[in-house]
């Protein structure tokens, strides 16, 4: 089970070679995983850090395309997991970027990590059962 969610690419992101610029990917995938979270956990706010992003670039991607972000869980640590998220053209379905996010369990109030709750595993490991074999 894919978490999804369409960008249209707007002008301000663009830089003066006419392609998106190479940090706006990394507000992209902050809004997947806003989306991702806001479906999985649309119950209650949960506390989550993000600990590490990355972003490989394939191709460019420019003013008024269509990009869709696929989001979906690979790994479930004891205080973290990882995500993957795959950028793609919505019109072509070539791949644009792949990126990865790394995010902590957070309790802001002792300001360290916490131990994912059994119900908070339980519903990554079914998006994550889900993605296996795709």
């Amino acid at each position: 089970m894919n978490q999804s969610i369409e960008i249209k690419v707007r002008f301000v992101e663009t830089d003066l070679l006419g392609h998106v610029n190479n940090s706006n990917y990394f507000v992209y995938l902050e809004e997947a995983r806003i989306e991702f979270f806001k479906q999985i956990f649309p119950e209650k706010k949960q506390s989550f850090v993000v600990a590490s992003v990355k972003c490989d670039f394939i191709r460019q991607a420019f003013f008024d395309q269509h990009l869709l972000i696929h989001t979906k869980v690979v790994k479930i640590g004891n205080k973290s997991f990882e995500l993957q998220h795959e950028i793609t053209d919505k019109n072509t379905g070539e791949t644009i970027a792949n990126g990865q996010s790394i995010v902590v369990y957070f309790n802001f109030e002792k300001q360290q990590g916490e131990s994912i709750t059994t119900e908070m595993r339980k519903k990554l490991d079914e998006i994550r059962l889900a993605n296996v074999g795709e």
